[in-house]
């Protein structure tokens, strides 16, 4: 059961978590209170949630989105560099944050791109720590042998902890569709990733979701660390609670040592008491807008809202970025031996598949795991050319960029240089969207091209002081022109799968883009109207030194504080080439040692 108001105001806690609490403030709130002696309180914004079949029942991709129980309607400003289009960016409303809503794929980055955190400041956070936290995360149950055999899956050796309470394995049900996939992907030259989550994704494979093998329903950060833990007397939930401010006062040694949450709660202004540590795990999106309102942040933008500076961040808001895809699928023949779950768009399939997942059986047993990473030079003869490019915009203005971009732009550029697989495809049976709806009663096979590392550098920064009205998310989508470069070439590549067999033998033609998709005008305006979101915001609370507009230090601690810190993937400063889950456990993992200074570097 979750905690009353009358538990909560006016009382004290050792530890406050608050926010739109995400998938990394319940894994905390789990691991802080694991000691009998601290007292933890996880204040949340939106419903509990728990024990909903609607968020369990896997293979429900999207249904979520725009449904106000379960997503926040976020959405961004106007990009002029995408026909002053806005996108949207729902996030996971409830305990669990977007771990509720997700599409359960679990995969890990490339090692380098872990190191690279290490890199830029931040001792500790490099691969081996990333793979000793997760593992206490991470609860792999292997695949039967039948399936390893049907599907050439070689996991024997694959460093999977299978201790952990978060069950991570293949979905109840992999089709002979997923080897359609896989195939074509090898077919089309990509090379077999033989160990993709042990920091090494390039290329074809088959990824695990966050889906339970025994009850086969998702697992996320409720089910894993919440639930089980719901009956410690130290661990106190509210939900429907907005978090207005941290309070804080300034300290003896000139920090402001944080002293509790002033919170909204059925239209009432309340207090939370902290006394040793407030936390703020509020997602990339809205973790910024919470420190500028307690009056840490950028001072033009808390002067403009009234809000008192107590800390001149520059980097709070900034440095914000984020996975592109773009929607992209092709129409499977009538005659076609191959399955899609579109026919869950018939409303009493869909009844009749629901009744089946009760069972273990149905679309509702299935879940995305045919995935390819692959560096720009395996897709596009012009990679030389976009790398080049725009090494010399660097060196002739760099001077232009913040303190700390440059040097995030030459790590980038030699992962483009090196061959590190930034570029994603996701697919799997059915559509996904497009600017040609599906047609009833016809089948589609989806090929997303998602790009992992782009250069633009976007902004999320209040525009008042009240915390219930969201701040702007701009992301400046294609501000710097090699994102569209690269995206224009990928989605060039992927079309290409339509004519490599086995997938060739199956289609009919492209849904989208189509065959009114011709020209490279066409082409380009076809991404920025189909473009879309992958829900891995991350930077805009960045771990770095303070002078390259760091927010946090590389304990977390949100710099001019004594005891505020920020545990969410706001706090990445260079985003990873990975569907971002894994990274958000492992983040709140270590983390948790921190706090508890048990963190050995």
């Amino acid at each position: 059961m979750t905690a009353s108001l009358t538990e909560v105001a006016d009382k004290s806690f050792d530890y406050v978590i608050c926010g739109e609490v995400t998938t990394a403030g319940l894994t905390l709130a789990a691991r802080l209170s694991e000691d009998p002696d601290v007292t933890v309180l996880v204040l949340e914004a939106g419903l509990a949630n728990l024990n909903d079949p609607e968020l369990l029942r896997p293979c429900s991709y999207g249904v979520h989105f725009g449904q106000p129980g379960y997503t926040w309607p976020h959405m961004t400003t106007k990009q002029r560099h995408c026909m002053d289009l806005e996108y949207a960016w729902f996030r996971g409303k409830g305990l669990g944050g977007s771990s509720s809503i997700n599409f359960m794929g679990w995969g890990k980055p490339p090692t380098q791109e872990i190191d690279d955190i290490e890199r830029l400041g931040n001792p500790g956070w490099n691969w081996a720590n990333y793979q000793r936290f997760l593992s206490r995360t991470e609860g792999f149950v292997p695949p039967t042998e039948t399936v390893k055999e049907q599907f050439g899956l070689n996991v024997d050796d694959w460093k999977l902890s299978i201790n952990g309470p978060l069950k991570v394995s293949f979905p109840g049900s992999m089709s002979k569709e997923n080897m359609v996939l896989h195939e074509t992907f090898l077919n089309a030259g990509i090379p077999l990733a033989k160990h993709p989550l042990d920091g090494d994704p390039n290329g074809a494979m088959f990824g695990p979701n966050n889906y339970d093998p025994i009850t086969h329903t998702r697992s996320y950060a409720a089910t894993a660390f919440l639930l089980p833990n719901m009956g410690r007397s130290n661990l106190t939930v509210l939900v429907e609670a907005t978090v207005k401010r941290v309070m804080s006062d300034m300290a003896e040694n000139g920090q402001y040592t944080a002293t509790g949450v002033e919170f909204i709660y059925a239209s009432g202004s309340h207090i939370a008491n902290a006394n040793r540590e407030v936390i703020i795990s509020s997602g990339a999106l809205k973790s910024p807008q919470i420190l500028e309102l307690s009056g840490f942040g950028k001072r033009e933008v808390l002067e403009k809202i009234s809000i008192p500076v107590k800390a001149d961040l520059p980097g709070v808001g900034e440095n914000v970025q984020e996975h592109l895809l773009v929607l992209m699928n092709f129409e499977v023949k009538d005659d076609a031996d191959f399955n899609t779950p579109d026919e869950l768009r018939d409303p009493l399939l869909a009844t009749r598949h629901r009744e089946l997942h009760v069972s273990g059986l149905g679309w509702h047993t299935t879940g995305i795991v045919n995935y390819a990473f692959l560096p720009l030079k395996a897709i596009s003869s012009r990679a030389d050319d976009i790398i080049a490019s725009f090494r010399d915009k660097l060196q002739k203005n760099g001077w232009n960029y913040p303190p700390g971009l440059l040097e995030q732009y030459r790590i980038q550029l030699e992962r483009l240089e090196t061959g590190a697989p930034e570029l994603e495809i996701i697919s799997y049976p059915g559509i996904s969207g497009g600017t040609n709806p599906p047609e009833p009663g016809k089948r589609y096979v989806t090929c997303n091209a998602a790009i992992n590392s782009c250069f633009s550098r976007g902004t999320i920064h209040a525009t008042s002081d009240n915390t219930e009205e969201d701040p702007t998310f701009d992301p400046h989508y294609f501000e710097e022109e090699i994102d569209m470069e690269i995206v224009f070439e990928f989605v060039k590549f992927v079309r290409g799968l339509a004519h490599v067999t086995p997938l060739k033998d199956l289609v009919v033609g492209e849904r989208n883009p189509g065959p009114d998709v011709q020209t490279d005008d066409e082409l380009c305006e076809y991404i920025k109207t189909n473009l879309s979101t992958v829900w891995h915001t991350a930077s805009s609370c960045s771990m770095l030194p303070r002078e390259k507009r760091g927010v946090v230090d590389s304990h977390l601690k949100v710099y001019s504080t004594n005891n505020l810190r920020v545990v969410d993937l706001s706090i990445l400063p260079l985003h990873v080439s990975a569907h971002t889950q894994a990274t958000v456990y492992a983040i709140a993992e270590q983390a948790a040692d921190i706090i508890k200074s048990n963190f050995q570097k």
